[in-house]
Formats: structure tokens, sequence, C-alpha cells
């Protein structure tokens, strides 16, 4: 698969008793790891044994530090060069399981090199049966990035998926991209429905609300959406048919649920690229995605944890 994942990031992951905002707090533990909703997606796609290649702009020396992590890692980089500084991302893990994310913005991108990253994407899409468009895009990126994406990958013949939020998701669906696949807190929030930001944990009534969401996912213009809904499970809805729904499978203990709908979109694609038909890939993308809450770092899943959450789906 091909992965468009631009906005990089420099995660640092902090271990605390409590957060309490005013106060000198100090850290238990600190992990720093190269991050983004993009690179998830192919340390997902690499764990898997799935060929898999990111595009991603890289800003600065602080860039150049995450590409050589990422290559320790194993994934398949091709940067893009564009000016500023790599952003950075606090993930706070409290003792009581709560976990706050602070995401900066990443550095503003101009039109030139915007369009240097289009041609980067374009000229890789022969190589492969699917696009996923990741995560967020830089401030100065265009309104409809990932729907420029979405439309290059639809006129080579690849499918196109598109896991993002807000106006970058709502303009995305203008190109009819193949597949979209927000959480519902994203999926409301782009189509302006009831309920929308409202915690998914705490709502009785995240089914509906999720298969709904999907349902106007494809009446606005994609082909296909599965709408993720935390522990809950996920609605797909494609072709105008009714959604249907995909019960998560039960985890022994939830450790880190950063990540899971990176994880979901990466095996969902995976699945897709070999052939499988989209219920199908659906169900492994739900069952990868419950696999990798189980593990303390974000993004990151045991393959045969996966695979036997899958067969208990079936």
């Amino acid at each position: 698969m091909l992965i468009a994942g631009p906005n990089l990031t420099m995660d640092r992951t902090m271990a605390i008793a409590e957060l309490r905002p005013g106060e000198v707090l100090r850290f238990d533990r600190v992990v720093v790891t190269p991050g983004g909703k993009g690179l998830n997606v192919g340390r997902t796609a690499h764990a898997l044994g799935h060929s898999a290649v990111l595009v991603s702009l890289l800003p600065g020396r602080t860039g150049e530090a995450a590409a050589a992590l990422i290559a320790a890692e194993g994934v398949d980089l091709q940067p893009v060069p564009c000016s500023g500084e790599l952003r950075s991302t606090a993930i706070i893990q409290e003792r009581d399981g709560r976990t706050t994310v602070l995401n900066e913005p990443g550095p503003p991108v101009d039109e030139r090199e915007w369009a240097a990253y289009e041609r980067a994407i374009e000229a890789r899409l022969s190589a492969h049966g699917v696009l996923v468009c990741s995560g967020s895009v830089p401030p100065g990126s265009p309104p409809d990035a990932y729907g420029r994406l979405a439309a290059l990958a639809n006129a080579a013949g690849v499918t196109s998926l598109v896991d993002a939020a807000g106006e970058t998701l709502l303009r995305a669906l203008d190109a009819t991209p193949s597949l979209v696949t927000p959480n519902l807190a994203e999926a409301e929030l782009a189509l302006g429905l009831a309920g929308g930001g409202q915690s998914v944990l705490s709502a009785d009534d995240a089914r509906p609300r999720a298969l709904a969401a999907a349902e106007a996912l494809v009446r606005q213009g994609a082909r296909a959406a599965v709408v993720t809904a935390d522990a809950e499970g996920a609605a797909l809805a494609e072709g105008g048919e009714p959604a249907v729904w995909s019960a998560a499978p039960r985890v022994a203990e939830v450790r880190n649920a950063i990540g899971a709908g990176d994880v979901l979109a990466s095996a969902l694609a995976a699945a897709l690229e070999s052939g499988e038909p989209l219920a199908a890939a659906a169900r492994a993308g739900v069952a990868a995605a419950s696999a990798s809450v189980e593990h303390p770092t974000a993004g990151v899943l045991d393959p045969a944890r996966a695979q036997a959450l899958a067969d208990a789906m079936a």
C-alpha cells in the first residue's frame, strides 16, 4: 500500500501519577519515538508483513532525526523536504488510565511544497493497489488536500482510503473516495450531525449513531464508509445499502487505545490490497485495532493476537 501521511511528529509518551494543571510536575518515565497517524499505518503494515511505503513531508534537522528512527524500525519512508522543523506531540498517561494528548500543528507549507508532495504521491501510485490518506495535514495545505490525493488515486485505478477529520474529511468526500474510516466523533463533527464531539465511551447510543454516520458519509460522496465507535465496534455502509454492524471482540485489557484507528485503517487496507471483500477487510481491521489496545505502545500490535481475535469474530 501507499501511505500519504504528510504530518509526521515526534511523540513524547510520558507517565505520571496524576496530571495537575498549574503545578510543576515530574514524570516517572518518558519514551521518545517518531509518530503520526501515517507512520502508525506503516508500522502496522510492517508488523503484518504487508508491503507499504510512507510518503511524508520532512522538515528540518528534527525531521532528519525522525527519518533515521523510522528507518531503524524497518518502515519504508519516502521523504519530501519542506521548510520549518518537525512538530512534537505530548502523550500523558496517568495511573488511573486517563490519557491526554497535546498535538502541535506542524510547520506551515506553501503551495510549492504541497505541489511537490502531490507529485511524490502521484509518481508512486502505479506500484500500489491502495492509497491510504491518514491523519492531519500541515497548516497551509489546501482545504481539499486529501480530496486531491483521492482524485489522483481514482484516476489511476487505485483504491483510495481516507482516515481524517474536520474539513479535511469533509472536502475529501467531494472527490468520491473509495472508503473513509473516521471515528464516530470525527464523522459527526464533519457532517454536522447532532451528538458530534460527545464521548463515545459514555454514550449508550454509539451503535445507532455510528450506523447513521456511515450512511450519511456515503450519501455525501464516499463509495463506502467504516465508522468506528471505540470498544463497541464499527459500522460499515457501502453502495447505498443500509449500514451493517461489526461488533468488536472482547479484549483482555485496554492498555493504550491511542492509534487503534490507525491500526484499523492499515489492516483494512492490507486486506483490500490482498483481494479481500470490504466486509471481511473491515472485520480484519476491527480485530487488529482490538489487538492494538492491549499493547502499551500506541499503534503497536501482536499479529498473532490480531488473527486470534479475527477468528473469534468469524
